[in-house]
């Protein structure tokens, strides 16, 4: 039996809606209901009960939006995972340091994934993308903060969609 206060972190080079875990996480926009990057091609081949959830969730919790650096809980529809986990990453911003609610997406992803049971846990490189933070500095936050965390599971797995991002996860590592 794993350690359970040990989890293995990993990387990967893939896709993260090929992941066959538990629970896999989206850098959702606030309005969760789908977009690009990560957050569209988990929406589009998850399919149409992953954003019947989203749309509920806006009606009722989250109806000015889910909060930059909070998570919440989805089904997975058609993904191998059975949960997906929403998250808001900030938008990369020079004047004004916002690392801690970078951090944030990564602890409540995990703290949401605790109280559904997850034994592992999938992640994208949150807000490195269109949101425009620096791969490298999101690597190091990304890195340090699933490793304070990460205990009670299993897994817990970086998916890096490219080389470049790969291999700055895998130097953070």
């Amino acid at each position: 039996m794993p350690n359970p206060t040990n989890a293995a972190v990993t990387i990967v080079q893939g896709d993260i809606t090929e992941q066959d875990v538990d629970a896999v996480v989206n850098a959702a926009n606030s309005s969760l209901l789908g977009g690009g990057g990560v957050d569209g091609a988990i929406h589009r081949k998850g399919g149409p009960d992953i954003l019947a959830e989203c749309r509920e969730l806006r009606s009722s919790r989250y109806e000015e939006g889910l909060p930059t650096g909070q998570a919440v809980a989805t089904t997975a529809g058609r993904l191998p995972a059975r949960w997906v986990i929403h998250t808001v990453g900030p938008v990369w911003a020079k004047s004004e340091d916002r690392s801690e609610l970078l951090a944030s997406c990564y602890r409540e992803s995990l703290r949401v994934a605790r109280e559904l049971g997850a034994r592992s846990v999938a992640f994208p490189a949150i807000s490195t993308g269109v949101y425009g933070w620096p791969l490298d500095d999101g690597a190091r936050i990304a890195v340090e903060t699933v490793r304070e965390e990460a205990g009670r599971f299993d897994e817990v797995r970086f998916v890096l969609f490219d080389r470049r991002s790969y291999d700055t996860f895998a130097a953070e590592m």
